[in-house]
C-alpha cells in the first residue's frame, strides 16, 4: 500500500507568493467573545445579489424581492445601484413614489466615487424618508499603481478621490434631500489587499470630511477571501480598535458577490 504522505512536489511557482503580513493586535478579544444580540443587518440581495445572477431581476421581480425582505423584518435594505442603469434608477424612483417603503425601513444605494455618478445616485433618493448612500473606491496597491496609474505609492491620490467624493455627496444631499434622514457609508474597496494602516487613514480622512451628526459606516468589503480564517477576524478588528473616533463611526463586515 502506498504512503499517502509521499506527495509529489508541486509545480506551482510558490516562490512568487509572500506570507500574509501579521496583524499587530496582541490583546485579541474576539476569540473569547460571544454574540449576545442581533447585529445590525443590511440586506444587499437587491444589489449585490442581483449582479451575481446570470439573468438579473426585472422590475417585477425586484418589487417581489423587496416585499419579501420587508416581510422578513429587514430594517435596512440596499435597493440598487441607480447610476448603473435606467432600470435600477426607475425601480428606486418607483419604490419611493409608490409609498411601498415602510416608515421604519431605511433604503441604501451604492455609487462609485465619481461626481457625475454621485449626483445621479442622490437624485434617485428624492422624496425618501430615510436613506443612505454607500460610496466606494478601490484602495489596494495594485489598483493604485496598475489600474489608476498613480505615481509613487498612490496613497495621496486615492485618499483625495474618497474625500472629494464625500464632499460631493454632502453637496448633492443638501441640494436634493433637505427633508431626508440621510446617512453615509464609505468603503475602501479591495480592503483585503489594502495596507491596514492605509485603510484606516483613508477612512479617517473621509470621516474628517463628513463630520456627521449621525453615524457614518465604514464597511470592510472583500471580493474574495484572501487570508487564512485565523487572520481575518483580527484583520477586521484592527481598524475599528485603532480609529481615533468611535462615537460617530461604525465598521461592518461585507462579503461581496463572488463569495456567494
Amino acid at each position: 500500500m502506498s504512503n499517502p504522505n509521499n506527495q509529489r512536489a508541486s509545480q506551482m511557482p510558490c516562490y512568487r507568493y509572500t506570507a500574509f503580513p501579521p496583524v499587530n493586535l496582541p490583546d485579541r478579544q474576539w476569540p473569547s467573545r460571544t454574540i449576545t444580540q442581533a447585529p445590525r443587518w443590511l440586506s444587499t440581495d437587491l444589489r449585490d445579489g442581483n449582479q451575481a445572477l446570470i439573468d438579473p431581476m426585472n422590475a417585477a421581480r425586484k418589487h417581489a424581492m423587496f416585499d419579501l425582505l420587508v416581510r422578513m423584518g429587514y430594517k435596512e435594505i440596499e435597493v440598487g445601484f441607480p447610476a448603473a442603469s435606467q432600470t435600477e434608477f426607475d425601480f428606486i424612483r418607483d419604490l419611493i413614489g409608490s409609498g411601498k417603503i415602510p416608515d421604519d425601513v431605511r433604503i441604501s444605494v451604492l455609487t462609485q466615487a465619481r461626481e457625475e455618478l454621485i449626483e445621479r445616485t442622490v437624485q434617485s433618493l428624492v422624496g425618501a424618508k430615510s436613506a443612505t448612500v454607500h460610496m466606494y473606491n478601490a484602495a489596494a496597491p495594485v489598483f493604485r499603481s496598475v489600474v489608476f496609474g498613480f505615481s509613487g505609492d498612490g496613497r495621496a491620490e486615492c485618499k483625495a478621490i474618497a474625500v472629494d467624493g464625500t464632499h460631493a455627496i454632502m453637496k448633492y444631499a443638501e441640494q436634493y434631500l433637505p427633508n431626508t434622514d440621510f446617512g453615509y457609508e464609505y468603503s475602501p474597496e479591495i480592503f483585503m489587499d489594502t495596507e491596514l494602516d492605509f485603510s484606516l487613514e483613508i477612512c479617517e480622512g473621509v470621516m474628517d470630511a463628513w463630520q456627521p451628526a449621525t453615524t457614518s459606516l465604514c464597511p470592510c468589503t472583500r471580493t474574495t477571501t484572501a487570508a487564512p480564517p485565523s487572520r481575518t477576524p483580527s484583520w477586521r478588528c484592527w481598524p475599528a480598535r485603532s480609529a481615533s473616533r468611535d462615537a460617530c463611526s461604525a465598521t461592518a463586515s461585507a462579503p461581496a458577490t463572488s463569495i456567494w
